[in-house]
């Protein structure tokens, strides 16, 4: 199970028992927002896609009140943007829909933090499943999402 998976690799960080789990869902940015009594901004969504031309898959998080920015994102990355289909997510990703997040994902999947979320002291990722999220400072974001860098590949949040 992809929330056992993501449990593990905190573990090995010393945080597993920060992990948080909900008796409802959390698989979206307003139920996530619902389940911590939080703005839904502050939920850091995990936005999966296909790079064809590089071949490979990478992971946006950004801020729940942000959108793609398709122009901003082709200027970032050479290409438009492609969301993985739903039924492409697991196999590719590590974890399911309503549960992706950059915690113990595929080895060949690369990690973007948008700029979205520099404006935030802690934010809200999942944890593999759709009923999970941890609280996370930006710099822990950072460090444990083992991001390749940050972007600005979002609108619709300043």
């Amino acid at each position: 199970m992809a929330v056992e998976d993501v449990r593990n690799y905190f573990d090995g960080f010393g945080i597993a028992d920060r992990l948080i789990e909900f008796e409802v869902s959390s698989a979206t940015v307003e139920l996530a927002a619902q389940a911590l009594n939080c703005a839904p901004e502050r939920i850091a969504k995990t936005l999966s896609f296909n790079l064809k031309k590089a071949q490979r898959t990478i992971l946006i998080v950004a801020a729940g009140d942000a959108k793609i920015d398709n122009p901003k994102f082709k200027q970032a990355f050479s290409e438009r943007a492609l969301m993985l289909k739903a039924e492409e997510v697991e196999e590719k990703i590590g974890h399911p829909v309503g549960g992706v997040c950059p915690f113990a994902i595929k080895e060949d999947v690369a990690v973007y933090l948008d700029e979205s979320l520099k404006r935030f002291d802690t934010v809200f990722p999942a944890c593999g499943g759709p009923k999970s999220a941890i609280e996370l400072t930006i710099p822990e974001l950072e460090q444990y999402a083992q991001s390749t860098q940050w972007v600005d590949v979002c609108k619709g949040w300043e």
